[in-house]
């Protein structure tokens, strides 16, 4: 499970990221606004944390440019202003959550968990383009209304991740970063060939493009 986590302060950023981690997440750190936006342009992520007062700006202004996009991840603000001002302010620009600096990461967890059941009760759990669906909660797909094939981990992982990107070309090492964290084992370098091979077998050859010497595409078009 993949979070953005902005924040400019190194010793915080680098105490969260840790915790974050030893709970299971992968956590993308961004230290600026601009940053976060180029993270958001190429990832789909489950949650977001901002910190409120950014080098370059507040995030309440990127948050509230998520919205206008119809970004609908939910987001925790984290601030050392504790005004019920302040609070309006952050949950009326779209923010789901609240959480005033100094904090116990216990309860920064225990949010995040609540924010997250919150979510998934919310979200649709099959993903249907180009008549492949692809069944979340049984990780399972099937083509055009025929039988369900079940899938294993990694490629039900690498499968929703280039239909949730549909018509981009994403390279090798792109996927690589996407389905192994950096405390697993080295992934060998032609481990994402091997499961493109098997995701075609399901699908039919024509439906995840190779784009030699930039990567795949699955296509919608």
């Amino acid at each position: 499970m993949r979070l953005l986590l902005l924040e400019d302060d190194g010793l915080l950023a680098e105490s969260l990221s840790e915790s974050l981690k030893d709970s299971g997440y992968q956590i993308d750190l961004s230290t600026s606004l601009e940053v976060a936006r180029r993270f958001m342009a190429s990832e789909d992520y489950l949650l977001a944390i901002l910190d409120l007062g950014l080098p370059d700006g507040s995030s309440l202004g990127l948050l509230a440019e998520w919205r206008q996009k119809g970004v609908d991840l939910p987001v925790l603000i984290l601030t050392a202003r504790d005004t019920w001002e302040d609070k309006v302010m952050g949950l009326e620009s779209g923010a789901d959550d609240y959480l005033t600096k100094p904090f116990h990461e216990a309860e920064l967890l225990a949010r995040i968990k609540a924010l997250l059941r919150r979510r998934s009760g919310n979200m649709s759990k099959m993903l249907t383009l180009n008549g492949v669906s692809l069944d979340e909660d049984n990780q399972c797909v099937r083509l055009d209304g025929g039988p369900w094939q079940s899938l294993t981990a990694t490629e039900f992982r690498l499968l929703r991740y280039l239909m949730h990107h549909p018509n981009r070309v994403i390279s090798k090492e792109h996927l690589l970063n996407h389905l192994y964290t950096l405390d697993q084992d080295a992934a060998a370098p032609n481990l994402v060939e091997v499961y493109i091979g098997r995701l075609r077998r399901h699908l039919g050859k024509s439906m995840i493009h190779t784009r030699r010497g930039q990567g795949y595409v699955f296509i919608t078009r």
